[in-house]
């Protein structure tokens, strides 16, 4: 038994006709979503990173070399606001991480590029961080990971998400 466990018990006791099935898969959800989050973003602190600025450094090294792609590039991989984008481009520029050039095709465009600084930071800190991930879901057997992992896409994909 959890705490989740004894939240329903509670709901129950006060309105026995509530279906608490879904309340208890989305709080569990939910609570796991910020534990790995806390975790995650934590792993980050030893190298003065946030998790943002993880994901654009960590989206610039999968796109593969030259590791470059325009700030709208970015936002579309990234799902996040421009002012925000523009924020940190900024904080990761000032450390040296990624440098902005113009774009030789587009030259009123800027593209955005990862430093050889950056390029060895974000690896070294990707397999820090998947491994860590290894680490959140060992909990789970392999097969009991490939199910979570199957039915979590099956929710994203009819979700569209």
């Amino acid at each position: 038994m959890d705490e989740i466990d004894k939240k329903i018990e509670q709901w129950l006791s006060q309105m026995p006709q509530l279906d608490t099935q879904p309340m208890a898969i989305t709080s569990r959800i939910l609570r796991i979503s910020k534990y790995m989050n806390d975790q995650l973003s934590s792993s980050f602190d030893k190298y003065e990173i946030t998790s943002a600025g993880f994901d654009v450094l960590a989206t610039l090294l999968r796109s593969g070399p030259p590791h470059t792609l325009s700030p709208n590039q970015l936002l579309e991989q990234m799902l996040i606001t421009s002012g925000t984008m523009t924020s940190r481009i900024d904080l990761l520029e000032k450390r040296q991480l990624v440098k902005r050039q113009i774009n030789k095709a587009d030259k009123r465009g800027v593209d955005v590029s990862l430093t050889p600084k950056g390029l060895i930071l974000i690896e070294e800190m990707i397999i820090k961080h998947t491994e860590h991930q290894r680490n959140l879901v060992s909990v789970f057997s392999d097969e009991e990971q490939a199910q979570i992992e199957q039915l979590l896409r099956k929710y994203l994909t009819r979700i569209n998400c």
